[in-house]
């Protein structure tokens, strides 16, 4: 199916922007991934993405992903919640000093228990600690509905918007069969 989709633009140029929503559960962990590794990194894209359309990536080879994430200018930071899995942020050096939140979520089950501000606070603090002078990210209308305030709320400021035709599968892909009715 033809849709328009609507891509936000937003950034934060100093640090002191960054408004932190820092959680106190002793039980959420955000540790970076130093190794690179397809297969984690791919789960995270298809497990938080697949209910929003993120579908670019997933015909990518092994040696695809391996070549993305074998690179100094990127980082991927995961957060957990007693020791599972939760969601991820990734981070991008751009020329300029500028660093990308390439990707940002968290799987299903742990939306709306205060996981996603908590780790956006601690992806903009480690953009920040990569040598940003601007840390910057996209969102599109297909995301989660909470994706855009979410960035707002820590300080991001809009300063560009596009709509755009996007040829999109009928419904999003899920998981798997039956994940998520």
């Amino acid at each position: 199916m033809l849709v328009y989709v609507t891509t936000r633009y937003l950034e934060m140029l100093e640090p002191s922007q960054l408004r932190p929503a820092f959680s106190s559960n002793l039980n959420l962990t955000v540790i970076r991934a130093e190794i690179p590794c397809p297969e984690l990194n791919r789960f995270l894209y298809q497990s938080v993405g697949s209910n929003w359309y993120w579908i670019n990536r997933l015909n990518w080879s092994y040696e695809r992903w391996l070549e993305y994430l074998n690179r100094p200018e990127l980082q991927t930071w995961v957060v957990y919640l007693s020791g599972t899995p939760a969601g991820y942020i990734e981070l991008e050096a751009q020329p300029g000093d500028n660093v990308e939140i390439a990707y940002f979520g968290l799987l299903r089950q742990f939306i709306g228990q205060s996981i996603g501000g908590h780790l956006l606070s601690v992806g903009v603090e480690k953009a920040w600690a990569m040598g940003a002078k601007r840390v910057w990210v996209h969102t599109y209308s297909l995301d989660g509905g909470h994706a855009l305030a979410n960035y707002q709320a820590k300080g991001f400021q809009l300063y560009k918007q596009e709509i755009h035709q996007q040829e999109l599968p009928e419904k999003a892909i899920g998981l798997w069969t039956g994940a998520y009715v």
